[in-house]
């Protein structure tokens, strides 16, 4: 099992940044990606951005440019810097690991909300 625990949401303006945490503990061997995903009220979850062990990125195109996603591997620990936020950027944040290639670990999400 992998715990994923987020921080970092709030309220922020249009134009704002947030820095999103997601620290990982447990069985953390194996993990082969980490990622963010995010749901507006009534959307489905979709994916912001992923990074893999190898440090490869992959961002949705609505936050190519803004969001810079990175990862702190001596401390298990994912970040989303968040930057030139916009209202329809408001949902709540998953934190996601992959392990092993076969599981799929979520966090418990932070919320996100920014203010035109």
């Amino acid at each position: 099992q992998v715990q994923l625990v987020e921080s970092g949401g709030g309220l922020v303006q249009a134009g704002g940044s947030l820095r999103l945490s997601c620290a990982a503990s447990g069985s953390i061997f194996g993990i082969t990606a980490m990622g963010w995903y995010r749901q507006a009220e009534g959307k489905q979850r979709e994916l912001v951005a992923t990074i893999t062990n190898g440090g490869t990125t992959n961002y949705a195109d609505s936050v190519k440019g803004r969001f810079t996603i990175a990862r702190e591997n001596a401390k298990s620990t994912l970040y989303l810097q968040m930057n030139s936020l916009k209202p329809e950027d408001t949902a709540v944040y998953y934190c996601w690991v992959l392990r092993s290639l076969t599981y799929n670990y979520w966090g418990q999400g932070t919320r996100v909300t920014v203010s035109s």
